[in-house]
């Protein structure tokens, strides 16, 4: 792989809210350099063509576009996957943030609104034609949320549909099967979400895998404990103490649910309120089980 891509969260297109400590934050660059996309969300052309020429004004190296989260939150403003049923507005917003940038611009997409809507090969041509340089696909409609099966032969339609790159994206949880998304569909690549919670060595075994065909184990504890260390170090150092206590939580949480032992130990965790506690509960808990494994060997 070339030069590493550091994403921030999705922005709304309102640029008068970027000034909450929230959006704040999610207007960090990563110290780790690499490249730097945005991703933007909302449902008004010009106000999308607005702020995606701040954010490249502010060093955006990548303009992505979100037309494929499901979230309420989101699909109240008209915004996300809710922009599927209206392929003329797609069109627009596309053409109008295309035009405003030097950037490239990326989209990402579900299949449709619903399983009987599915016009995902439509707006990938319409994607195609405004100038949109990469496009990425969940494969689920918004009614399905992340329930059921993934519709890959909707993906692979898609693929042939366009000359563009395609990322497939839904239910890739290890490197065999992101191997035999790719093979199907066609796709010059794959998306990883929620299988990276609490296991971020999922990319370089997919990345080998590919390369090699061989798969890679996962991390032995001691790589699995300092890698979370200095994760939960970042997140304090992102959001302060008292949001980063609240999120490493959940990072823990992925991180140790595999784990002997973890359900107790969570709960353990759950009820310590500061960084320096935290970080002692973890190293605790892996060093427990690193002499466990020692002992039984």
């Amino acid at each position: 792989m070339g030069a590493g891509l550091a994403v921030a969260e999705m922005l709304t297109c309102d640029v008068e809210q970027w000034g909450s400590r929230k959006n704040i934050t999610r207007l960090a660059h990563s110290a780790n350099g690499g490249l730097h996309a945005v991703q933007i969300a909302g449902a008004e052309p010009r106000m999308m063509a607005e702020a995606a020429r701040q954010h490249a004004d502010l060093g955006a190296d990548i303009i992505d576009i979100n037309m494929g989260c499901p979230a309420k939150k989101v699909l109240k403003k008209a915004a996300g996957s809710a922009l599927l049923k209206d392929t003329s507005l797609v069109a627009e917003i596309l053409h109008q943030v295309v035009a405003a940038v030097d950037v490239p611009v990326t989209l990402k997409i579900r299949t449709g609104w619903c399983p009987q809507t599915r016009n995902g090969v439509e707006v990938a041509r319409i994607a195609q034609d405004a100038g949109v340089k990469l496009l990425t696909v969940h494969g689920r409609t918004r009614e399905c949320r992340f329930v059921g099966a993934v519709e890959y032969d909707t993906i692979r339609e898609i693929k042939a549909a366009v000359s563009i790159p395609v990322i497939a994206n839904g239910d890739i949880r290890d490197a065999r099967t992101a191997h035999q998304v790719m093979q199907y569909t066609g796709a010059d690549g794959v998306m990883i979400g929620r299988a990276a919670q609490g296991h971020p060595w999922l990319f370089r075994q997919i990345n080998h895998f590919l390369a090699t065909g061989e798969e890679l184990p996962d991390p032995g504890l001691a790589e699995r404990q300092s890698t979370l260390l200095t994760h939960m170090q970042q997140v304090y150092a992102l959001y302060g103490e008292f949001k980063g206590v609240m999120f490493a939580r959940k990072h823990v949480g992925w991180a140790t649910e595999d784990l002997p032992g973890s359900d107790h130990f969570r709960k353990q965790f759950n009820q310590v309120n500061t960084p320096a506690l935290q970080l002692q509960s973890v190293e605790h808990y892996f060093d427990a089980l690193i002499n466990q494994k020692e002992v039984a060997s």
